[in-house]
């Protein structure tokens, strides 16, 4: 989750977080009791996503076996056109790499098939 390049939902924006994470103290009998604290760490909230893909190559995250697509195939294949897809190859071209997973979608429309 991150605010500088996201697909316009709400719920990736720091303000959705603070007050998700005010509800969850409010409903939650460790919070109304004051026994515990809720807190909703978001450490990528405030990096683009080319510095969130730099960040996991540096951790050495396999990217080929993850996804970031809303509209996989039936076997999980990347549509490699919602808005997380396109983020996901934008992050990657920047880092001058190209995503293991591939633009499936893009790839699929130039060879004229349908999902």
């Amino acid at each position: 989750m991150n605010a500088l390049d996201y697909s316009g939902y709400p719920d990736c924006r720091p303000e959705f977080i603070e007050a998700f994470e005010k509800m969850a103290n409010l409903a939650t009998k460790a919070g109304v009791e004051g026994r515990q604290a809720l807190k909703i760490h978001t450490p990528l909230i405030a990096l683009t996503k080319a510095q969130i893909i730099q960040k996991g190559l540096e951790l050495g995250v396999d990217y080929a076996l993850t996804s970031s697509c809303y509209d996989p195939s039936a076997t999980g294949k990347p549509c490699g056109q919602c808005d997380s897809c396109v983020l996901r190859q934008k992050g990657f071209k920047e880092n001058g790499i190209e995503d293991p997973v591939g633009n499936t979608g893009i790839r699929d429309q130039a060879l004229g098939i349908r999902r």
